[in-house]
């Protein structure tokens, strides 16, 4: 094997987060059967268009309260795999705290270049927040969540110079297991389905575009993660209090990149805990 050879099976790995578990489809069906649980047992889930394009739809399960918070999911599967049917299997947890719940779809890669998925993202999101997505709900505040890819969407959609200017009107947002500098990422696998070069690379890198302030975050990583999702947390949580973000740091013990995203409203959790004492305090 020549050394470039090895370079990139190396870096394959680091930015492979089943290399740190043995039971990855275990992980994964629980986000479909869970999610197909909500839909099924919850009093009202609502299919919502949320942007002109086919993709941009939500799964909406609204609180008895019209006005309470809602809290917006994007998924993850590195921009490729995924949808918003595996994305609610939080739901329950947050209707049981009297909080909106949304399931957040988006086209993926190859046949959207990441450009157009961070830029229909940022659509939808901005849409919801003010309205325009004709919700059967008026939430008092919005609070952002995501997962890996997921991650990556909300923090973009939070620079983005339309967004930046609604940022004091989402409350929070919850980042979890996120990548934020997609630079490594060109010459690894995940590359090879969304195509990047160094300047989308470079746009699209939330590290790479930090303003001086952003909403509230609780950043969060499981503690069995690899190396370079554990550098690029820290990378990112270090920006985002130079700019004078106030940051939730979390690294959770016992978790690792997919199961952590269930405890995302489990008040029992580290990482539930933080989240629904933001969202249940107003602050």
């Amino acid at each position: 094997m020549t050394a470039p050879d090895t370079a990139r099976t190396g870096l394959d790995r680091e930015y492979s987060p089943s290399s740190r578990v043995t039971d990855l489809d275990v992980h994964l069906a629980r986000y479909a059967t869970d999610s197909a649980r909500a839909r099924a047992d919850l009093p009202v889930h609502l299919d919502v268009s949320c942007g002109p394009l086919p993709e941009q739809r939500l799964d909406l399960f609204p609180a008895p309260d019209p006005h309470a918070p809602l809290f917006v999911f994007v998924h993850g599967g590195y921009w490729q795999e995924l949808s918003k049917s595996e994305a609610a299997f939080a739901a329950r947890d947050f209707l049981a705290a009297g909080i909106s719940f949304a399931a957040l779809g988006y086209g993926l890669a190859p046949r959207h270049r990441l450009r157009a998925i961070t830029a229909a993202v940022g659509d939808s999101l901005r849409r919801i927040r003010t309205g325009r997505a004709q919700l059967p709900i008026a939430p008092r505040a919005v609070h952002l969540g995501g997962h890996s890819a997921g991650a990556h969407l909300v923090a973009s959609t939070l620079l983005d110079a339309d967004a930046l200017r609604l940022s004091g009107t989402i409350t929070s947002a919850t980042l979890i297991s996120g990548v934020y500098d997609l630079e490594p990422l060109r010459h690894t696998y995940v590359n090879d389905a969304l195509g990047m070069d160094a300047d989308e690379a470079r746009d699209l890198s939330p590290l790479h575009r930090m303003p001086a302030r952003l909403p509230r975050l609780v950043v969060a990583l499981g503690e069995d993660e690899t190396d370079a999702f554990t550098a690029q947390h820290h990378q990112f949580v270090g920006a985002a209090r130079v700019g004078g973000t106030e940051v939730t740091d979390l690294v959770v013990p016992g978790r690792h990149h997919f199961d952590l995203p269930f405890d995302l409203a489990d008040p029992d959790t580290v990482l539930g805990a933080a989240v629904l004492g933001i969202l249940c305090n107003g602050h």
